[in-house]
């Protein structure tokens, strides 16, 4: 669909429709549109434009028909990016044209007091902290699985989730179609499987909830198509008190890797075991009153790669990054791997139209000689150090029509440290500035 057919409907998605069905039972459509212009200058990141910009535009259109306990849904995701050259890093976080993203069905049942559900199909996925499987709302395309999820859940406060999936290898992923915008439907199968589970008790320690998961992730070559032959098992916990108005909260989460990685996609690569590891720690309180602030002190570090045998590189899988880490988009040099970063953040949430939030990173390589985080900044030799630099994150949205139509701008600065300006293949320049502006209409 040409652009300016897009924008069209954007603006005339603002407009009072009429809903579809407002029953329990029936027909419900319902969508979204966003545009998204972005810009970085002095790119942190290998390989891509020193400065940049870049227009995203998503739109997704969602079906759904229930009838007492079976649900039957249908989601198209169409993402695409305009105003690119041969540097803008585009990638199938970007692009993924015409995607039939979820496409199944679900029934919900009981046994006794305990509560159960069940989908099967192609479905997003968001799940505990979504740190190792989420659908991350901010990045252009989303993470899609193929595959069995069952939920249950008990009067007393306990939930579980069990999942055997294959997860979505968005299409194409070459580069010339990438940015041709071009249509191939995204392939799922045995070469990449997912499963596992989250298991949560509600205050099995006065207000604090307990979490654990396991999830496993197989990968093998197909044809045409090498892979690192990634074998990895995720053993995770999970203790954590929710914010509440006048109160303390806090979370600690960890996660340990094991298996087996390739040393490279080359075939025939030698087989490497795993040790990686994740754990993120936060403290927050909640002020009374009507700005509604909460004030937090974070820290995050995910292990890096070493010499010795062994892999060492934390896999966040499917996780989001920017509900805590850093944009996606242009920007995408913070993730969990190789980092450790303390923080503190400010969120405020005066009214039902606005919220906004700043926040601070120190950030830090967890070993020198591995590549930092996502940037493909790297220094086999060590000699630059382990400090990448300070980070300025901030958000703010605004509901311009409530529930039909909502503003957001994202910014970060990142004052590079000694590493980001002195390793080997570190881009030039001096401090990367990044900034998206965000409209999106729901209808």
């Amino acid at each position: 669909m040409p652009l300016f057919n897009r924008l069209l409907i954007l603006g005339l998605a603002v407009w009072p429709l009429p809903a579809v069905a407002q029953d329990k039972d029936g027909l419900d459509l319902s969508g979204t549109i966003r545009l998204r212009y972005e810009a970085i200058t002095d790119q942190s990141r290998t390989g891509s434009n020193r400065n940049d910009n870049l227009i995203n535009l998503r739109t997704t259109l969602l079906a759904s028909y229930q009838s007492g306990p079976f649900t039957i849904a249908g989601e198209l995701w169409d993402s695409r990016v305009y105003g690119e050259n041969g540097g803008t890093p585009v990638t199938t976080g970007e692009v993924n044209t015409f995607e039939l993203v979820q496409a199944y069905v679900g029934v919900k049942g009981s046994i006794g007091k305990a509560k159960l559900s069940a989908q099967a199909g192609r479905f997003t996925l968001n799940i505990g902290s979504r740190r190792l499987i989420a659908a991350d709302d901010y990045r252009n395309t989303t993470n899609g699985f193929t595959g069995l999820r069952a939920d249950l859940a008990t009067t007393d406060g306990f939930t579980a989730t069990a999942i055997y999936v294959f997860p979505q290898q968005r299409r194409p992923d070459d580069a010339t179609s990438l940015r041709r915008n071009t249509v191939v439907f995204d392939h799922e199968g045995f070469d990449l499987v997912l499963w596992g589970g989250t298991a949560a008790w509600a205050k099995a320690f006065g207000p604090v909830t307990a979490e654990a998961s396991f999830y496993h992730l197989g990968e093998r070559d197909t044809p045409g198509r090498p892979t690192r032959d990634r074998s990895l098992n995720t053993y995770g916990g999970r203790l954590f008190r929710d914010p509440a108005a006048g109160k303390a909260d806090g979370e600690v989460e960890a996660f340990y890797q094991s298996g087996s990685i390739s040393a490279s996609s080359t075939a025939g690569a030698a087989a490497l075991p795993v040790s990686a590891w994740f754990i993120h720690a936060s403290a927050g309180y909640t002020f009374a009153g009507p700005m509604k602030a909460r004030l937090s002190l974070q820290y995050d570090r995910a292990s890096g790669d070493r010499t010795g045998g062994k892999y060492g590189r934390f896999d966040t899988l499917f996780g989001m990054r920017r509900a805590e880490l850093a944009p996606a988009g242009l920007y995408n040099a913070v993730g969990r791997a190789n980092i450790s970063s303390p923080g503190i953040r400010l969120e405020v949430a005066p009214s039902k139209r606005w919220d906004a939030f700043l926040s601070y990173r120190a950030l830090w390589l967890a070993e020198r000689t591995d590549s930092f985080s996502t940037t493909g900044v790297r220094d086999a030799s060590g000699r630059s150090g382990a400090f990448a630099g300070n980070q300025f994150d901030g958000r703010f949205r605004w509901w311009v029509r409530p529930a039909k139509l909502r503003f957001e701008v994202d910014g970060v600065i990142l004052e590079k440290g000694r590493f980001l300006e002195h390793a080997p293949n570190a881009p030039a320049g001096g401090t990367t500035a990044y900034v998206s502006f965000n409209l999106t209409a729901s209808f």
